[in-house]
């Protein structure tokens, strides 16, 4: 007998929520909106549910689980659901690629400089491009893009002359870490030995991995001005590519917090750790070129045939990568007023969960049908990350602007209406919730906050929203929340079964 209950609650669930809607006002495309495009389908609540091309299963367990349930809403509280998916994958396959966010090569474009050989990032080959600084801390950022060892670290000389005359301290940093991975001392009596114009002394030897970013920074420890160097007067030596050093012209914005003026002040040696690894990669990568691009093929044909099946991926024009995020959510923003009429556009995540049931009766009990409308759980002054997988580099300011959190959110047609009329003036940040926030700070919408939108990977009974799940976590969450109507566990023993 309690078998059959639990078999039958789900049922009711349905028939209530059903029976709840149909209590309430029959809505049409001239209530709560303007909008009168007859040739465009209408939805109180437009979804989007951002997804990355290969994230198959996700989808899958979306469409098994809360989406299944929205589709409860469609005749009666009018909701559609589409998958933002980028159309283009990444013709890189990840081991020749910078990072795994992005879609750049690694460019190892020049012969590698013989086993153990030791390459100088700076040569000074006439003195006269020497000049003092202003400026007591300059700093220089780097990205290992192939594992190198650090051999020496150096300072320019004193003016034209092969002298030293003041005290300068030279550390390499790992970005956003206080203690130097190494440092040398100069002075007028301790100059180390003269190569190319630049003053040089060993420092202990450490591998720095593939992804290490670091910082180059010279201290002159009399509060006077360093020697610095033109930067269009010298050629800097990136190894053949292993080494992508950032640019020290005025202005550029650095990667980290400013430790010193962005700028040059010496050098470095280093050796290419392991060469005949980073041979082995250019010999193999036109192989593996010509495998990921079939592979690319089969995975349009597998998206082709699953979009055929459902009907509800939308393909936009963009490469599918983290980086590109951003720029795919315009281009949904786009697609969505060109494609649709609505009132509401919730934005969410192929790796969340969402209590649809409890989105919809709010939106109508609280009649949260506005114009200049932004509903979710908002992060207020948050740090900009300048190194990892949110480096930022475009933002100047140390903080954001307030952003809602990406596991869901919901805006008014207007704003999307406004997103989409300026999407090619917009610029994009290195994530959409973030550029979210920057784009919406010139509008001033009237923001609801609600911390039911979760920000973590968190379970409460009355969350709207749960990020960072796998698909077999939303199969349990969803199976918890139809058995005993909470995703965080019944007070009762339920055996779930993941499908």
């Amino acid at each position: 007998m309690r078998r059959l209950s639990l078999i039958l609650l789900p049922c009711a669930v349905a028939v209530l929520v059903h029976l709840w809607l149909a209590q309430r006002p029959f809505s049409t495309p001239l209530d709560n909106n303007t909008h009168s495009d007859e040739s465009l389908p209408f939805y109180e609540v437009l979804v989007g549910v951002l997804s990355a091309r290969h994230h198959y299963e996700l989808r899958q367990a979306i469409r098994k689980t809360w989406l299944e349930n929205a589709m409860v809403f469609v005749l009666i509280f009018r909701v559609g659901v589409k998958f933002i998916v980028g159309e283009h994958g990444c013709p890189i396959p990840e081991e020749d690629r910078e990072d795994p966010y992005s879609c750049s090569l690694l460019n190892f474009t020049e012969p590698v400089a013989g086993q153990d050989a030791e390459i100088e990032i700076v040569t000074v080959s006439d003195p006269s491009v020497l000049a003092p600084s202003d400026v007591s801390a300059i700093a220089l950022d780097f990205k290992v893009l192939h594992p190198v060892v650090i051999t020496r670290l150096g300072v320019f000389s004193s003016g034209n002359r092969p002298v030293l005359q003041s005290n300068v301290t030279v550390k390499l940093l790992q970005l956003d870490q206080e203690e130097a991975v190494v440092t040398a001392r100069f002075s007028a009596i301790s100059t180390g030995t003269m190569v190319s114009g630049v003053w040089y002394k060993p420092v202990e030897q450490f591998i720095l991995p593939k992804g290490f970013e670091g910082t180059l920074v010279w201290e002159n420890m009399d509060s006077a001005g360093l020697t610095t160097v033109n930067s269009s007067s010298v050629q800097l030596n990136n190894g053949g590519g292993v080494l992508k050093i950032s640019s020290i012209a005025e202005g550029i914005l650095p990667h980290r917090s400013a430790l010193g003026f962005p700028g040059l002040a010496g050098g470095f040696t280093f050796t290419i750790y392991d060469e005949d690894s980073l041979s082995g990669l250019l010999r193999g990568r036109q192989a593996r070129m010509e495998h990921h691009a079939s592979k690319l093929r089969q995975e349009d044909a597998a998206l082709h045939q699953e979009s055929l099946r459902h009907g509800d991926i939308v393909f936009l024009d963009v490469v599918d990568t983290y980086r590109n995020v951003p720029s795919k959510l315009l281009q949904f923003y786009k697609w969505s007023v060109g494609n649709a009429d609505f009132n509401l556009l919730l934005k969410t995540d192929d790796d969340c969960y969402i209590d649809v049931d409890s989105v919809f009766m709010k939106i109508d009990h609280k009649g949260l049908k506005r114009s200049n409308f932004w509903w979710g759980n908002f992060r207020q002054s948050w740090a900009v990350d300048r190194i990892g997988k949110w480096q930022e580099l475009e933002y100047a300011s140390p903080a954001y602007p307030a952003f809602a959190c990406g596991s869901g959110y919901v805006v008014s047609h207007d704003l999307v209406q406004w997103l989409a009329s300026n999407a090619d003036k917009l610029k994009a940040y290195q994530g959409e919730d973030v550029s979210m926030g920057i784009w919406m700070a010139a509008v001033g919408p009237q923001k609801y906050q609600d911390p039911g939108w979760l920000c973590e990977k968190e379970c409460y009974l009355d969350m709207l929203s749960s990020p960072q799940h796998t698909a077999e976590e939303l199969h349990i969450l969803w199976d918890r929340k139809r058995a005993c109507g909470d995703p965080c566990g019944c007070p009762w023993a339920v055996r779930v079964t993941v499908k």
